[in-house]
């Protein structure tokens, strides 16, 4: 996927056995509460690595899993990419991947989504006790990878996490997602992680639901989660 002439960002992916690359083409500014890199960085890669559904039950050893971010570091690594790259893990088979696109005039936004919800949680319950916390690592996790060639300042990557995040919650709410409790209404799961990368076209202060940007992102994003929502529940019937 590459962006239209003239935007000057390209997005550039590919899967590399049970890893997805996003590569931004040069280091640029991006916000996530991803395990590896998370926070306010300057990054040119973003990876969703695939795992195994309860890692810590694998023949691997389970030190392997007791720090992610060192083990996506070292993935990295062997992968070639040597700028500071921000890593996500997911047990959701990366053939379910979501990739989609939205613009309008000269803005837009790019999604990479991958859907399991095994592991929905509705936002104030009770967390699970700490002898379960590893087993569901990323059993059920929402991962959500945006790259728009729109030029944020920070403020508005913050509000641009928070669209994302409610338009994915309204998307469980309308399917009726449960929580891994069986009670209703479950908001996201317990692992979820949101990634937003931005670039050097238009220069946007505001991200919220009233503004283009945040209208797209709202849109690009129930579009991707519901997709990808589909594809984990055909996958399980076919399971």
């Amino acid at each position: 996927m590459t962006s239209r002439a003239g935007t000057r960002f390209h997005t550039r992916f590919s899967v590399h056995d049970r890893t997805l690359v996003v590569d931004l083409v040069k280091p640029r500014r991006v916000l996530s509460s991803a395990v590896k890199g998370g926070g306010l960085v300057t990054a040119r890669y973003i990876l969703t690595h695939q795992v195994a559904a309860n890692p810590t039950a694998a023949p691997a050893p389970k030190q392997r899993w007791s720090d992610p971010a060192r083990h996506l570091s070292r993935l990295a690594r062997r992968l070639g990419l040597q700028d500071q790259t921000v890593g996500l893990m997911t047990a959701v088979d990366l053939h379910q991947l979501v990739v989609i696109r939205t613009a309008r005039a000269e803005l837009w936004i790019e999604a990479f989504v991958t859907v399991g919800v095994t592991n929905a949680v509705r936002a104030g319950d009770r967390p699970q006790p700490t002898r379960h916390r590893r087993i569901d690592l990323v059993t059920g996790t929402i991962n959500m990878i945006f790259t728009t060639n729109g030029r944020l300042t920070p403020s508005a990557m913050v509000t641009a996490i928070q669209v994302a995040t409610e338009s994915k919650t309204a998307v469980l709410l309308r399917e009726g997602v449960p929580t891994l409790s069986g009670d209703p209404g479950a908001t996201g799961t317990g692992t979820d992680a949101t990634v937003v990368a931005c670039g050097d076209g238009p220069a946007l202060q505001y991200a919220g639901t009233h503004t283009k940007f945040g209208s797209m992102l709202g849109s690009i994003a129930q579009r991707a989660v519901t997709m990808g929502l589909l594809r984990s529940r055909r996958k399980n019937r076919l399971d």
